[in-house]
């Protein structure tokens, strides 16, 4: 691959600062407080160039924060899980899923809560979503038809959000984390994935 031009270089520049002051926003107020107004104010640019760069104003810029958050997420699984297996496979997974979600809650919201147009489950479901789930399917060793791959993600998506809302006690995040393990393991007799 040739090396970008000093004018791709410029544009993929500017394309990371919007991203990074729309995560930055969105950390500290909620992605209610990102417009694309604050978000030239922010980064020096007008509100013309934001748009050159993202067409589809705010909802193009949260689907893109969500894409990174997705490759991000699932690197960090993948780097988890390494070749681990069983159990600890599963435990594994559940402290790198959960980490992710609680160090960056305003790029969860956006993969999971934001109306973003990504399709999950789907025939056309985008590479970089399927690969965070099948490394979750591979945790538990899945080789079905997904359901229990889509329980287990369920249930990490749930102690994820009811952590955040303060529903759970995180001093207790090892114990969910051991029953999750307990239950999801593959190397339980009575599994049948």
């Amino acid at each position: 691959m040739a090396d970008p031009t000093p004018r791709q270089q410029r544009t993929d520049e500017r394309r990371r600062r919007i991203l990074a002051a729309a995560r930055d926003r969105a950390d500290a107020d909620g992605w209610a407080a990102v417009t694309t107004r604050h978000l030239a104010d922010t980064i020096g640019y007008t509100q013309p160039v934001l748009y050159g760069h993202f067409p589809g104003g705010k909802a193009e810029i949260m689907l893109a924060v969500a894409l990174e958050g997705f490759v991000e997420l699932t690197r960090q699984c993948r780097a988890a899980l390494g070749e681990t297996r069983g159990r600890a496979a599963v435990e594994a997974i559940a402290v790198a899923y959960l980490d992710f979600g609680s160090k960056h809650p305003a790029v969860y919201e956006a993969m999971f809560q934001q109306p973003i147009g990504a399709r999950f489950a789907a025939d056309d479901t985008a590479p970089d979503l399927r690969a965070g789930f099948d490394v979750l399917a591979e945790a538990i060793g899945d080789r079905g038809d997904g359901s229990a791959t889509e329980v287990f993600w369920s249930a990490l998506h749930g102690i994820s959000e009811l952590e955040r809302a303060g529903r759970m006690r995180l001093e207790h995040r090892p114990n969910r984390i051991a029953e999750l393990g307990t239950r999801f393991a593959p190397d339980r007799p009575d599994t049948h994935h």
